[in-house]
């Protein structure tokens, strides 16, 4: 390779920079392999290898053939996933940083093997590079013979060309500097004119109004005027109201001539402002403007009073053309609504408080409602008329309502106070009854967004405090079920009317009953706020629910400790045969707020104008506030068979008796204890006391059921202890007696005849369930189906009797 560069010409070499580059790169990669570096760097030897790979990596490639695939078709790759050859290709390599990378998890001598590698097949491929273009670079200089000679021939027409057309560039340059100019001068004096014209027409229509303005004296002002001419002339009388018609209307049509031009006049000076032609017509044009608005506020006022539709639409149509509605408004509120609401709301407060009038609204909304019905009607038809363009008065908001609203806070503020709550719920509806009728007048859905939305009809609104009267009757009927919960348990459903059959018994539950229906009320609901009084009929069952359950779990927790909290101490103080009215009462409730009760029907039809899903989460919700309560049910019936089942162990103590008995004495049971009669006797009185007829027959079955269960198992574990007992102790005085006879040696076969006191014992226990399993079958009880008392029988029945249960 090297004698193969040495003997190509040094012109040759110069005339291809790639051949050079190469052949520098081919002497670097000779010199890198050639170097021998000491055994102890590796590293510095593998970067400097690397160095040279990327040196030899940035040169052109000749056209590579297609890489060998395998059986598959899949190529073969020519070096292991480690190692990629287009690193060296980038601008910012570093070989030792590449090595100290790799090196982290390759050999070192496994990556200078592949570097070693790569480089010969570079070195292969740039062999081929040079020997494939040699002959090229060979008569490169040959072919390039003349080219000084024509290059010289062409330099002088191109500096030619370049001065024509730098001279052509700055011609065009100054030709279009100067039609710039020119057009900046055009649209500075189009701009000059437009404000000319616009100053020239300002002052047109300045003078026209000025104009206009005066000739509306020369009319008669009114009706009066053209009366006394006509008078004078003698006129009829119903020329005399023709007359003054025509005479209104033509002003009023002139009126609105003149804000039409006052509407172009304020457009013309908003597009001229801080000119001093502008400012020094200013006083003109404020002149103007005030007596456009006086005259047309004569008019107006004279319209209103003639009831003349066409001069007040006139007017209405001037007011809105130099957009101001608000004054109009006013005006037909302090002339037509505000007398008339006078006559109706006295604004004397003294006089209200000293008797003469109620803070009752209902029937002076009725009377108002007749006013605006005859009085009010014909100037909402006219501002609502299709196509007139004045449907951005709102006289129902701004006049009427505005009206009304003043008039209740001079002369009835005590009407909107929450502080009485009837009377505040009451004049509440007769107010919110009245904004219907006024949305009534609304011709669209628009129209009535358009009315709630004005400020007047949202300070109406906060006159009514709502959020305090709710709080007012929280207080009391929450306050009301609160103090009914911490009173003493007493049945008053049977001492009020006994000829009635009461519902409920006690007077917690009356009283919850009647705080949730109260809620509903039509004296106590208000629609807007009814997810609050949900709210609160939910607490209300929950609160009464917590009362139930502390006292429960105080009965079973601390048998009349005096540690309890105040919500359980009526459980604490009351008999047992007073749960009867708990149980009553608990079941009572939810029947009532039961899916099928009074009371969710009565909740659906006060929301039925909600939507379904809403009922439905409304039911839903009542529906689970009575599940907890539910599941009180077995508690009080626990607390009852509890005290039933501690009277019972009274009598059951004697059982430990018959094992002294049996041990005195030599005879054999023939009748039952007389402890066994009195083990029931507590469920017997129970059931026949004159209270149990307000249990369920389900529940008088449960109450039998449980007591005589718990009653049986206890029995059980009394005699399996005496029984255990005695046998035990026989046990050992048998073992004592053998060893004492061993030791005299005497015999031990006397004593097998012997009947034990262990027999005689179960003897006796056996009589004794026998009897109480026919005291259990007076109840209505089969002992056959109690677990306990089937071990019971096993535990004392003799062996020949164990099989078979028989009483």
């Amino acid at each position: 390779m090297g004698e193969s560069a040495s003997l190509m010409p040094p012109s040759s070499l110069q005339s291809s920079s790639s051949t050079r580059c190469l052949l520098v790169d081919l002497r670097l990669l000779q010199t890198h392999s050639n170097s021998s570096l000491p055994p102890s760097d590796p590293h510095k030897s593998l970067s400097t290898l690397a160095h040279a790979m990327a040196d030899l990596a940035v040169m052109p490639r000749p056209t590579a053939a297609a890489p060998p695939t395998d059986l598959f078709g899949e190529p073969i790759e020519a070096h292991p996933p480690w190692f990629r050859p287009e690193s060296f290709l980038r601008a910012g390599f570093d070989p030792d940083a590449y090595v100290a990378e790799l090196r982290s998890y390759v050999p070192l001598e496994s990556l200078a093997a592949e570097l070693r590698a790569h480089l010969a097949a570079l070195r292969a491929e740039l062999v081929g590079l040079i020997n494939r273009d040699y002959a090229d670079f060979v008569g490169l200089s040959a072919r390039l013979k003349g080219v000084d000679a024509a290059a010289a021939r062409m330099r002088a027409p191109l500096a030619d060309l370049r001065d024509k057309v730098a001279a052509f560039r700055a011609a065009a340059a100054a030709a279009l500097a100067a039609l710039r100019a020119g057009l900046e001068q055009r649209a500075a004096a189009s701009n000059a004119r437009e404000l000319l014209e616009l100053l020239l027409d300002t002052s047109h229509v300045v003078s026209k109004v000025e104009k206009l303005i005066k000739e509306l004296p020369t009319a008669p002002s009114d009706s009066s005027n053209a009366e006394v001419g006509s008078a004078d002339k003698s006129y009829t009388g119903n020329d005399t109201v023709e007359s003054g018609t025509d005479v209104r209307e033509t002003q009023s049509i002139l009126l609105e001539r003149i804000a039409s031009e006052m509407n172009r006049l304020k457009f013309y000076i908003s597009h001229a402002q801080n000119l001093p032609f502008i400012e020094n017509m200013e006083k003109r044009v404020q002149g103007a403007t005030k007596l456009l608005d006086g005259s047309l506020e004569r008019c107006f006022v004279v319209g209103l009073e003639h009831r003349d539709a066409k001069v007040i639409y006139n007017c209405l149509r001037a007011y809105a053309a130099i957009d101001n509605t608000s004054s109009a408004e006013e005006l037909f509120r302090t002339t037509v609504v505000s007398p008339l609401i006078l006559k109706i709301v006295p604004q004397n407060y003294a006089k209200a408080v000293s008797g003469v009038s109620s803070d009752d609204l209902e029937d002076d909304y009725l009377r108002i409602m007749q006013c605006v019905e005859k009085d009010c009607k014909f100037i909402l038809e006219i501002s609502s008329s299709a196509n007139s363009g004045l449907h951005i008065f709102d006289f129902l908001a701004n006049s009427i309502l505005k009206e009304v609203h003043s008039a209740i806070m001079k002369g009835k503020p005590g009407a909107c106070s929450p502080g009485k709550p009837k009377e505040f719920l009451k004049n509440y509806k007769a107010s919110l009854r009245f904004l219907d009728f006024l949305e009534g007048y609304c011709p669209s859905k628009s129209a009535v967004t358009k009315f709630r939305s004005e400020p007047a009809y949202t300070e109406f609104m906060r006159l009514w405090h709502v959020n305090v009267y709710f709080s007012l009757r929280f207080q009391e009927i929450a306050g009301g079920l609160d103090s009914a919960l911490t009173a003493t348990i007493s049945p008053v459903g049977m001492n009020e009317n006994q000829m009635k059959q009461k519902t409920l018994l006690l007077k917690q539950s009356i009283k919850l009953l009647e705080s949730l229906h109260s809620c509903w009320s039509d004296e106590v609901l208000v629609f807007s706020h009814s997810d609050k009084f949900l709210r609160l009929s939910l607490q209300l069952i929950s609160r009464y629910t917590t009362w139930l359950s502390s006292g429960l779990a105080a009965r079973k927790a601390s048998d009349g400790s005096s540690s309890s909290p105040a919500d359980s101490e009526w459980a604490l103080s009351v008999p047992v045969e007073d749960f009867i009215y708990v149980m009553h009462d608990v079941n009572g409730v939810i029947g009532e707020l039961s899916e099928s009760g009074n009371f969710v029907e009565h909740v659906n039809q006060l929301l039925a104008s909600c939507p379904i899903e809403v009922l439905t989460l409304v039911k839903q919700s009542i529906l689970q506030a009575v599940e907890p309560l539910k599941d009180l049910l077995p508690g009080i019936m626990d607390v009852m068979i509890g005290v039933i089942v501690k009277r019972s162990n009274e009598d059951l103590k004697h059982l430990k008796g018959i094992t002294a008995t049996y041990r005195m004495t030599n005879k054999l049971p023939v009748r039952h204890s007389p402890y066994v009669s009195g083990i029931l006797h507590p469920l017997k009185v129970f059931l026949e006391g004159e209270r149990v007829h307000y249990l369920s027959e389900d529940d008088k079955t449960k109450l039998r059921c449980g007591s005589t269960d718990k009653i049986t198992a206890i029995y059980y574990d009394m005699v399996s202890e005496v029984v255990n007992v005695a046998r035990k102790t026989e046990s050992s005085l048998q073992r004592l007696r053998q060893g004492a006879q061993r030791r005299v040696g005497a015999s031990t076969d006397s004593s097998d005849n012997i009947i034990s006191d262990t027999d005689k014992i179960c003897m006796q226990l056996f009589l004794d369930i026998q009897e109480y399993a026919r005291n259990l079958r007076s109840l209505g009880i089969d002992a056959r189906g109690i677990e306990s008392y089937k071990a019971l029988w096993q535990c004392v029945a003799p062996k020949d009797k164990q099989d078979t249960i028989q009483f």
